[in-house]
């Protein structure tokens, strides 16, 4: 059974497809491993020594193909970021699966420090802007698919979707206070791997819009949800040179970024029963305003 005749992206279809790419890129599938299943599913393949990103389908073609575009760029700057493995042109097309193949890392489960990742963040704002064009950050494009794919009661599609729209206009009214430029648009600590030399992964979310947008999440995980501690969000803070919580319009977009995490989860809803549940408290929480310490990583 392909992909296309799935009613879901889960780790079987995605890893059938993996296998076949790798045959295209004249590598050994041996040791196949999901870490994670998201907008890509995330592979370490040979004990980690490579790690291969299955895309859902043929509308994340595009984003992929800028992500090689930037890893190669970013490569050619000496910036320490995913750099890519095998001969084979990427991305690498399978049924509309857009597949590329990265370096591995040492575990798989170890992360820079909060001070790391606030250099690291600092240090790519400040590179020149790439070569190539770059798309504009549009944090509600993926919202509206999202939803009109989830297999979620209507009433809690048009919860969503009304808090979409209210968000939207908020968003269009907000003065930020830093330049915009490059983003790397999902920047947080799972993204950012370390082998005893901290490096970013995860290219595929490259933009231009305002630089709050990649300093969002790591506020956001120590302030909505408890992941980081204090003294790592201010090690965070010294290392980038500012703090997004002190700024006007982070309130809003605290909640954008909120509605994104909870949007992105609905994709394995159907699938997975855990994340039907998380799903499930996470609208409980944002109809009531509640904490969202309770919030579980996915």
């Amino acid at each position: 059974m392909t992909t296309t005749e799935r009613t879901e992206f889960d780790a079987d279809a995605a890893e059938a497809i993996l296998r076949r790419a790798c045959a295209v890129a004249d590598l050994d599938p041996d040791g196949i491993e999901i870490l994670r299943l998201g907008d890509h599913a995330v592979f370490r393949i040979d004990g980690g020594r490579v790690i291969s990103r299955v895309g859902r389908g043929a509308d994340r073609l595009a984003s992929v193909r800028r992500e090689v575009a930037v890893a190669r760029w970013l490569a050619g700057k000496e910036y320490p970021a995913a750099r890519l493995v095998t001969d084979a042109e990427q991305p690498i097309v399978i049924e509309d699966h857009p597949i590329t193949f990265w370096e591995g890392l040492a575990d798989g489960d170890t992360y820079a420090s909060a001070a790391e990742m606030g250099v690291l963040l600092r240090r790519l704002h400040e590179l020149e802007s790439p070569p190539f064009s770059l798309p504009r950050l549009q944090p509600f494009d993926r919202i509206a698919s999202r939803l009109e794919r989830a297999a979620i009661p209507e009433s809690t599609r048009a919860f969503l979707r009304s808090m979409a729209r209210d968000l939207e206009e908020e968003y269009g009214r907000l003065k930020f206070s830093l330049p915009s430029g490059h983003l790397h648009g999902d920047f947080n600590v799972g993204n950012v791997d370390t082998a005893g030399h901290p490096r970013v992964i995860d290219l595929d979310g490259f933009a231009t819009g305002p630089r709050e947008w990649d300093l969002m999440q790591t506020a956001m995980y120590y302030d909505s949800f408890g992941w980081h501690t204090e003294v790592e969000y201010a090690d965070f803070v010294a290392g980038y040179g500012f703090d997004v919580r002190e700024w006007a319009g982070y309130a809003v977009l605290r909640s954008v970024r909120e509605l994104l995490v909870v949007t992105w989860l609905l994709q394995n809803a159907g699938a997975n029963p855990q994340a039907a549940d998380e799903v499930e408290k996470r609208v409980a929480t944002l109809r009531s305003g509640g904490s969202r310490r309770d919030w579980a990583p996915f």
